[in-house]
């Protein structure tokens, strides 16, 4: 059974407390607005959706929002579709590679200590210092291969 778009959003206030950072009401929308979609969504789709609730919102407010949830692993960036999905093992530290169906847009995320490791261990063998890392896979999910 997945956590509930209030159970998430409740467990990243408490987080947000604990971190003493602050999870405005905007930022709040748009973490639930994630929450409650279930595949990859870009900025501007969920500014449509935060207009329903707030018709003043523009651009900037929602990649402010964004730029906090990334900066506190609320979510991932999905690079090479500028789109955004939730993560639900936020507040641990965790290793993280993306499968992305290009069909439905469903994102499975993975978390492989092994893949991981050997990405960093072939970047020190070149003297690379890995300064973001985004493992994405693009793929056709098991659904719409049925």
């Amino acid at each position: 059974m997945t956590e509930s778009a209030n159970s998430l959003l409740f467990r990243a206030q408490q987080l947000c407390l604990t971190r003493t950072v602050r999870f405005t009401p905007i930022r709040q929308q748009i973490f639930l607005l994630m929450a409650q979609h279930n595949a990859m969504i870009s900025a501007y789709d969920l500014l449509a959706q935060l207009q329903v609730l707030e018709p003043n919102a523009k651009p900037p407010t929602v990649y402010r929002a964004l730029d906090f949830l990334l900066e506190e692993g609320f979510i991932h960036k999905i690079e090479s579709s500028n789109a955004f999905i939730l993560c639900p093992h936020f507040g641990e530290k965790h290793p993280s590679q993306l499968l992305l169906c290009k069909s439905c847009g469903a994102v499975i995320e993975l978390h492989n200590n092994e893949i991981e490791q050997l990405l960093q261990s072939l970047a020190d063998e070149h003297g690379f210092a890995i300064t973001t890392k985004t493992v994405e896979a693009h793929g056709i999910c098991a659904d719409c291969r049925a």
